[in-house]
């Protein structure tokens, strides 16, 4: 089993459903603080379920939700289908893209599952697609210093403020055991330093900065913003 194919499937890596909507709750909050405003066309790359896309939705002109997941797909494809300015596609729809150019393009919690290779071939088509003064906002990186044990502390943070405490501690140990832990041992995250993740960038000829705050819960998790080369206000 893969990546994909595990998120194709139903994961475990949310304690409970509570956690599921807290998380995606927090991550369209976050994200919406990014968009800004001026209403930008907007792309969100491995966008998981994203319960609350419709939100996020009403500060942009467009979004494009993609998802590498044909049943995370059908159910966004479902769930949205009455609002009129989000879209779904799949990666591949990106080769042949003549919807015109993304103003924001957002890969959140994607880069730890992508080997080097296959991050300089998406940061290469994000690139082409991305409008002259665009950004690309990548996070959720995980440096190397961060472990199992800082992400189960913050989850059990989280579960306080949200309230799904006990589930949380339930959650934890039943991870132990899960398919997430195996397929992770199996096949790794890819972990990076700043230093890394912004030298990888302007490998590719962005400006790039790292900002605060990541998307979601765990701040000892890393953002970035990227734009073209040359732009002051990267």
């Amino acid at each position: 089993m893969g990546w994909v194919e595990y998120w194709d499937d139903k994961p475990t890596i949310y304690v409970n459903d509570r956690h599921r909507v807290s998380h995606y709750r927090c991550v369209a909050d976050g994200l919406i603080g990014y968009v800004g405003a001026g209403r930008p066309v907007v792309l969100d790359y491995g966008c998981g379920e994203a319960l609350n896309a419709d939100d996020v939705a009403r500060h942009t002109r467009h979004l494009y939700l993609c998802d590498a997941a044909a049943s995370v797909r059908a159910e966004l494809a479902r769930r949205f289908a009455g609002v009129g300015n989000i879209t779904v596609i799949a990666p591949e729809d990106l080769a042949t893209w003549s919807a015109g150019p993304i103003d924001l393009i957002v890969a959140n919690s994607v880069v730890q599952y992508l080997d080097r290779a296959s991050l300089d071939d998406s940061l290469a088509t994000w690139q082409r697609l991305l409008s002259p003064d665009g950004r690309i906002l990548l996070a959720d990186i995980i440096p190397p210093t961060v472990g199992p044990l800082t992400d189960a502390t913050a989850l059990l943070r989280f579960g306080m403020r949200e309230g799904f405490l006990i589930g949380a501690l339930v959650g934890l140990v039943r991870t132990f055991f899960s398919d997430y832990r195996k397929i992770r041992a199996s096949l790794g995250l890819q972990q990076l330093e700043d230093h890394e993740m912004l030298g990888i960038l302007e490998r590719h000829g962005l400006t790039a900065r790292r900002v605060t705050p990541n998307l979601g819960h765990n701040q000892a998790r890393m953002a970035f913003i990227a734009t073209h080369g040359g732009r002051a206000d990267a």
